[in-house]
């Protein structure tokens, strides 16, 4: 007898089976269906609520997505072979209620039990994310997490510009783009995503075709106007973060006040000359109450103390480097990894090559996230931030 064989029957002596019929059952008192079988067996369908873990990557992801050990789990594979293999590891690391679904999967669709057709990552898709997908932490899950996932950027400029790069790259799957301007040549120091020959051109159209040329799977949704209280929520809708690259201060508060109202997270950036600074703006972040950008800044500060990039200048790179961790906090939020910025202001000084990070508390008096605090109508910005000028 084949040593392969033989083990087989040792793992039916040793490993609990259940039909699929009393799989399904268990199942929906709470026990947990892993599916192990490889991605193209699984593109033909799968059970309904499975989760699905390629075997190869069982023992490393299984704790991420099941991490109590007496939580009933069942094993699927295409027949009841390698389940019972898999069976036996998830034994060997501590799972103490773990059964073989015998038959498999064959056995569950013959049976006329619920099945969907997941989306699963082509051939293509595994070869362009295959770093990330072999990052427990991201995996094939959190690869198709992203590639479902839309994030809008606010300018198409110098923090724009290398965020953008880098979501697209990740396979963020729709990237908006919202800005009204033109390319200059004064951008090319520091907005990467342009080049000299489109000097002239609509940002967003630049924009658009820098990172198709990178991944043309993705979509770009181009948002090729001036972001105002009236088009505000319709350009917001359906976006799952929000990173805000404005350079005004009207922009920013309307950024942040539509943001608290949709309930969206806004990872904001901003620069001046050799600083920059990072955070993320979520009244609504389950973990803890975060604060807005209101709760920062109640007002915004006179023009002499925060000028303009134009007026007071800015270090090329820097934009790269705010922009970049800007990207990196929108991946955690929509990976629901880490500890993203918070309830904290990330400060970076390039002259000393240093970071100072501050903790900002929400204010309890703030009008706009508060508890109880009545949003109704955005104010006029560039009055409200006028008045606090003069």
């Amino acid at each position: 007898m084949r040593a392969s064989r033989r083990r087989l029957q040792e793992l039916k002596q040793t490993i609990g089976e259940v039909t699929v019929q009393e799989a399904f059952s268990a199942q929906q008192r709470g026990a947990v269906l892993i599916d192990v079988r490889e991605p193209n067996e699984v593109g033909a369908g799968s059970p309904v609520e499975a989760k699905r873990i390629v075997r190869g990557f069982l023992e490393l992801n299984i704790e991420d997505l099941v991490p109590e050990l007496d939580t009933p789990l069942l094993v699927m594979c295409a027949g009841g072979a390698r389940s019972l293999f898999a069976s036996h590891d998830l034994q060997e690391l501590g799972y103490s209620a773990v059964r073989s679904v015998a038959g498999g999967f064959g056995a569950w669709r013959n049976q006329g039990l619920p099945v969907e057709v997941p989306r699963v990552l082509s051939n293509d898709e595994r070869e362009r994310y295959s770093r990330h997908i072999s990052i427990p932490e991201v995996g094939e899950a959190g690869q198709l997490r992203l590639l479902a996932s839309k994030v809008l950027l606010i300018g198409a400029g110098g923090l724009g510009s290398p965020a953008g790069f880098y979501l697209a790259a990740a396979g963020v799957g729709t990237l908006g783009i919202v800005d009204d301007d033109v390319v200059d040549r004064s951008n090319l120091q520091r907005q990467i995503l342009h080049t000299d020959q489109r000097i002239g051109t609509p940002k967003v159209e630049s924009a658009s075709a820098t990172l198709s040329a990178l991944n043309p799977a993705i979509r770009i949704r181009s948002h090729p106007v001036r972001l105002t209280s009236d088009n505000v929520e319709e350009i917001f809708s359906g976006y799952d973060v929000v990173v805000d690259g404005s350079d005004n201060f009207p922009t920013r508060y309307l950024v942040n006040d539509a943001c608290v109202k949709l309930d969206i997270p806004n990872v904001h950036g901003s620069i001046f000359r050799f600083e920059g600074q990072v955070s993320v703006f979520w009244p609504g972040y389950e973990q803890r109450r975060g604060p807005c950008y209101r709760c920062l800044f109640p007002e915004p500060p006179p023009p002499e103390l925060a000028p303009s990039c134009a007026d007071a200048g800015v270090l090329g790179i820097l934009p790269g480097v705010i922009g970049t961790l800007e990207a990196v906090e929108a991946i955690k939020i929509l990976l629901g990894v880490g500890d993203p910025l918070v309830g904290r202001l990330l400060l970076y000084d390039a002259l000393s090559q240093r970071f100072t990070e501050l903790t900002v508390d929400p204010r309890p008096d703030c009008p706009w996230c508060a508890d109880g605090a009545v949003i109704s109508e955005y104010p006029d910005y560039e009055v409200f931030c006028a008045a606090h000028a003069s």
